[in-house]
């Protein structure tokens, strides 16, 4: 049986407006089974998703696998597109509760596997801990918001120096060259996902960008510093699409959370991408894709710009420094974290939750059965 695919992405994360979600784009509220997974720290649900997700894969299911910005070996949930089904973690900072209990989503609590006694003589050790990941996180987001004020004012310079005029033109060819590419759809109703496709981690800015990028034809990469405008086509292009009928991914920076990082046009098999320094992707190991890369550094008038050059390099030092200090006390969280995990394993009852487990696979090849024979319907794989 040939492997199915697998999709990587962050459905929440950390960012200048502190913690963000997109979690209500996971999986759509009328799917086949939404699997909501409950429980404290080091209980398992991580590994209890992940095992189910790697499973589905290899009996040739494509897979999402939504990662944790906050811990790199962590999951947030697993989504099966061709089921409609999706297990996710319930817990805080993204607190998910069903919304058609029983018809739809159910609760898998997995609190229900451990010693209480143990946990109570833990109580105060938690609770201190607890809160010192709650510090960390506040210093992190603080940091974060510096780091965004910082880019603004490097935003600022910059875009003073832009071509409007030029912009706007190559926003126009890439509309009448890659969007209107195919007709339009003419549907009322086209379907747009909000995800992000990286994060700032415990570890710095990570991504996943690969695996959202394969096997499509075409993918523009568009360089260039903050205020160039890259955000801004990004934009209009997904706002284009949208009039066309088109259905579109969006992912959305990892520090400015309302910002487009990356756009997909499914039906059309193209994506833009802003590129940036903190990621650093190179799109040029993806086979088969055609990777054109637009320079709107030609764009920029750089008489204007220079009076300005070292009042940016003061702002794009003060934009690393406050990014660092964010990871730092982000790693931090984590670090406390696994502590506060310590004084749950050791309550769990890791068998009994292996037993849930295998059960609520059955379950779910079961549902995959159903699904092929007509006995549940078919899904889109929003």
């Amino acid at each position: 049986m040939v492997k199915g695919r697998s999709k990587k992405v962050f459905p929440g994360g950390n960012t200048c407006k502190g913690f963000y979600s997109y979690y209500d784009y996971i999986i759509k509220p009328d799917a086949t089974r939404i699997l909501v997974i409950k429980g404290g720290p080091g209980v398992g649900k991580s590994t209890f998703m992940r095992a189910i997700g790697e499973e589905m894969q290899s009996r040739g299911f494509d897979v999402e696998f939504h990662c944790c910005s906050s811990d790199n070996g962590s999951l947030d949930g697993v989504k099966i597109p061709a089921m409609g089904v999706a297990l996710i973690d319930g817990t805080a900072p993204h607190i998910v509760d069903p919304k058609h209990p029983g018809a739809v989503d159910e609760i898998i609590h997995l609190g229900d596997y451990w010693d209480e006694a143990k946990m109570r003589a833990a109580k105060d050790d938690i609770l201190r801990a607890a809160a010192k990941v709650g510090r960390f996180f506040r210093t992190a987001y603080s940091h974060l918001a510096e780091a965004k004020v910082a880019r603004d004012e490097m935003r600022d310079y910059v875009d003073e120096a832009t071509n409007k005029t030029q912009l706007n033109r190559l926003t126009q060819e890439l509309i009448r060259d890659v969007l209107d590419s195919v007709p339009p759809q003419y549907r009322y109703f086209p379907k747009t996902r909000r995800l992000f496709a990286s994060a700032i981690s415990p570890q710095g800015v990570v991504h996943y960008m690969e695996t959202l990028l394969a096997g499509l034809r075409s993918i523009y990469i568009l360089k260039g510093m903050p205020g160039t405008g890259r955000a801004k086509v990004l934009a209009r292009l997904a706002d284009a699409a949208e009039m066309r009928g088109l259905d579109t991914e969006i992912y959305h920076c990892a520090l400015e959370p309302e910002e487009i990082e990356l756009l997909v046009v499914p039906a059309l098999e193209a994506a833009f991408l802003k590129y940036s320094e903190e990621i650093g992707f190179d799109a040029s190991g993806l086979e088969g894709v055609n990777v054109t890369v637009l320079d709107l550094y030609q764009y920029i008038d750089r008489r204007a710009l220079d009076p300005f050059i070292p009042a940016m390099m003061e702002a794009q030092q003060r934009f690393r420094t406050s990014l660092n200090r964010a990871i730092r006390n982000i790693a931090d969280a984590k670090l406390t974290h696994d502590y506060l995990e310590s004084f749950y394993v050791p309550a769990m009852d890791f068998e009994a939750i292996g037993r849930k487990r295998e059960e609520t696979l059955q379950r779910i090849l079961k549902w995959a059965e159903e699904i092929q024979v007509g006995k549940l319907p078919r899904v889109s794989a929003g």
